[in-house]
Parts: C-alpha cells; sequence; structure tokens
C-alpha cells in the first residue's frame, strides 16, 4: 500500500563494494563472512555474504538512475543476511537471520527523511496493532546509529526482565551511499545532485520480542492477530463416542474457519490433559473442548491462553463469542505491555539513583543528557546501559541541565540495559 515493490538482490558481495563507504565497512567489518575461494579456486576478489544491502543495492541504483523523473525508487527485499555474532541468542542475535530490508532513493532530504518516518510509523503499528508490544520509538544517539547513517531511528521494547530490545530501525542515509557510490542526478532546473537515500529493516528479532514479552511458565502466547492459528478444537471422547465427537467437531470447524484460523487436534495417543498443555505451550489464542456432554447440551467450552478462563458458550453464539473473546485477548495483551513499560519507567535527576536503578532494578530510566559521547560512555561504565531512544527537552524554564555533567542537557534520553 506504501507504493514500494519488492525486489531481490545477490548474497555475495564485492569485498570492494563494501570498502567504497568507509563508515559503513568499519562498522561491518568484525561481523562479515567472507568468501575466499569458488569452485575450489582462489577468488580474485573476496566475496563478502551480504550483512546488509546497501551497497549492492546502490551499485544498481547507479545504472538506474539518471533524472528526478527516476525517483523516488522504493524498493523491498525479503531475504537472509550473515553476521558473524560471537555470543548468538535465539532469534535476537544468530549468524543467519531473516528479515526484510528496504533501500529507498529520493530527490531531496525532505522526502528522504519522511519516508523513514513513516516506515519507523509503520513499525511502531505493527509491534502495537498486531504484535501488542509496547514500542517507544525516537532517534539513536550517533554511537548507536546504523553504520554509514545519518540518522537511525528506533522502534524499542522492554522485556519482561526490564531490558530493552531494538525491535525495529529506520534509518536517513543522507547522501553518504550516493557520494561513495557517485549516484547523481539532473534535477528539474538541469544541474547534478547526489541522490538522497534511506534504508530500514524488521528481522525474525521481532518473533523474539513476542515470545519475551507475551509468554508465561505454560509456555507461548500468541496475540491473535498474528497467530497462525488462532483457535484449536479439542475433542473429548472414549472409543464408542470417538465417532459423534469427531463429526461434531468437524461441524463446528466448518462453523469458524470461514471467519477463523482453525485447527483440529485429530490426535489419537495422547489424553486430552496432555493436548491442553501441548496447545498452550504452543501458545493458541483459544481452545474449545466438545465432548458428549457438550454436544448433549448443544454448546462447547471455551478457553483463553492468556487468562486460562473457561466458559460455556451454547453453539448458536459460538462465532460471536470467539470474535469477542478474540479481540478482548489481542487488546488486554497490548495493555499489560504497555502497564508494564509504564511500571517500570522513571524519570531521574540524581546520577547515583539514576544508575542504582539500571544496574539493580533495571527498566527505562528517563533523563536529562548533554549529548555528549563522554557523558554516554560513563553511563554505560558505571550501570551497562545504554541510549534507546532520544526524546526532545521539555519546554520549561529553565531548561533541565544534564544528570551527568551537569551541563546544559540537549535531549532527554531514554538508558536502558538491552539486548
Amino acid at each position: 500500500d506504501s507504493g514500494h515493490v519488492n525486489a531481490y538482490f545477490p548474497l555475495l558481495i564485492p569485498d570492494s563494494y563494501l570498502r567504497k563507504e568507509a563508515e559503513h565497512v568499519e562498522g561491518f567489518a568484525p561481523e562479515t563472512a567472507v568468501v575466499t575461494h569458488g569452485g575450489g579456486e582462489l577468488l580474485e576478489e573476496p566475496l563478502v555474504v551480504r550483512p546488509t544491502s546497501e551497497t549492492i543495492i546502490w551499485s544498481m541504483y547507479k545504472k538506474w538512475i539518471q533524472s528526478h523523473r527516476d525517483l523516488p525508487i522504493l524498493i523491498n527485499q525479503w531475504a537472509n543476511v550473515v553476521r558473524w555474532e560471537k555470543r548468538p541468542r535465539p532469534f535476537l542475535r544468530t549468524s543467519e537471520f531473516l528479515w526484510q530490508e528496504g533501500h529507498t532513493a529520493h530527490s531531496t532530504a525532505e522526502e528522504a527523511q519522511r519516508e523513514a518516518h513513516s516506515i519507523l510509523e509503520i513499525y511502531r503499528t505493527f509491534a502495537e496493532e498486531y504484535l501488542a508490544i509496547a514500542v517507544l520509538t525516537g532517534e539513536k544517539s550517533e554511537s548507536e546509529r546504523f553504520a554509514g547513517a545519518v540518522a537511525t531511528y528506533s522502534i524499542e521494547a522492554l522485556m519482561q526482565d526490564r531490558k530493552a530490545l531494538q525491535a525495529g530501525t529506520s534509518h536517513f542515509l543522507g547522501q553518504n551511499f550516493a557520494q561513495a557510490f557517485d549516484v547523481r542526478f539532473q534535477n528539474e532546473k538541469g544541474a547534478e545532485e547526489l541522490v538522497w537515500a534511506t534504508s530500514w529493516g524488521v528481522s525474525t528479532r521481532l518473533i523474539g520480542a513476542l515470545i519475551m514479552v507475551h509468554s508465561d511458565d505454560r509456555g507461548l502466547v500468541i496475540p491473535p492477530a498474528c497467530a497462525p492459528t488462532e483457535i484449536v478444537l479439542i475433542p473429548i471422547y472414549q472409543d464408542n463416542t470417538r465417532a459423534e465427537v469427531m463429526a461434531q467437531c468437524m461441524k463446528i470447524n466448518g462453523q469458524l474457519k470461514g471467519q477463523f484460523r482453525t485447527i483440529i487436534d485429530t490426535d489419537t495417543q495422547n489424553s486430552p490433559g496432555w493436548k491442553f498443555a501441548e496447545w498452550e505451550l504452543r501458545g493458541i489464542p483459544l481452545r474449545i473442548e466438545c465432548g458428549p456432554k457438550d454436544i448433549a447440551q448443544n454448546s462447547v467450552v471455551v478457553v483463553r491462553r492468556d487468562t486460562g478462563q473457561k466458559q460455556v458458550v451454547p453453539l448458536s453464539a459460538l462465532v460471536e463469542t470467539c470474535a469477542s473473546l478474540l479481540a478482548k485477548i489481542q487488546a488486554s495483551l497490548y495493555q499489560q505491555s504497555l502497564k508494564f513499560q509504564k511500571d517500570h519507567s522513571q524519570h531521574f535527576s540524581d546520577y547515583r539513583q539514576f544508575t542504582q536503578f539500571l544496574s539493580e532494578e533495571g527498566g527505562l530510566a528517563y533523563a536529562a543528557w548533554d549529548g555528549s559521547v563522554a557523558t554516554e560512555q560513563k553511563v554505560k561504565e558505571d550501570s551497562g546501559a545504554t541510549i534507546r531512544v532520544l526524546s526532545a527537552l521539555p519546554d520549561t524554564t529553565p531548561q533541565p541541565r544534564c544528570i551527568i555533567s551537569n551541563n546544559q542537557a540537549q535531549y532527554v534520553a531514554i538508558f536502558a540495559k538491552s539486548y
């Protein structure tokens, strides 16, 4: 709907391409996997397994862009990338992961900035309305920027252990990659200009976020809006009632499947109790139990995964009840996430209390910050926390002073320990 088109670019990138943008290559050098041999022979030039695709895509943009009429170019690709992580964490930091990465080219800085912010809003909406995860949005500090970016914007979520997770990023690249690859266009007045750029992406890290935000001691909890299966039907029978119960479940499934994503548990080896626990572990939002007594009463038992609440529902009201319950689960999971975020957020003006909170309790710590690398580094050394996103200073007089240096503050920074 946003006008982007899907494309696919090569996995293997010539090493010289990465080296054209110095800051970019410096940022990714420790994480790259390099192919030096192919077909049993030493390659003339090493190939880097893509850690991200800016360089290979901008080598093509140079061929495609000549005039302002060629702009904007709005491309997205669904792909895998490789970053040689020293301490892998499932879903969060793995050597290979899946993501979507967008790369756009524009005729003006203002248009590129709008693009970067528009994508950030798409990510925020997806996180909150589909994954039911409350997120903060904002710009990263200079030390936390994407390698080669002028500005990086992020959505940040708070996990149950009170650590923050960078869940998606959108970057305003300025003209850095256009400069590196000499990508120019002729404007409407006939003059040559460098192209303006953005890149952005979210990855399977969002699955890690969903797991850590919503799960409980019984297993996974999946918000209905993104659940592959919203409802599982579990037949409960003895040998002599199996045919009758299965027929009823098939009939009920026929009522539901036009509106919901459903599955019938046809396993004959395990008990109903085992199945209940198994589907709870898998996080299916609603469970419907149906046995001979339910058939006799023309009803079923419906169980919410998030609360465990059970209710007997007449078949005549089942579709309406399921729709209502799924909407309530979705809203409840988001409200729980938002409440957790707020309950573990504090504003500080005292440095000792600030670092003690970050070191011992954990959560999101708001504090005035002077914008310097030295003060940011001091917080990291004293507490292990980093700046997640920046916010504008409040419109007050006098303006606040930095919690670390007592110099004039430039931002309100939101600090947290992170993954």
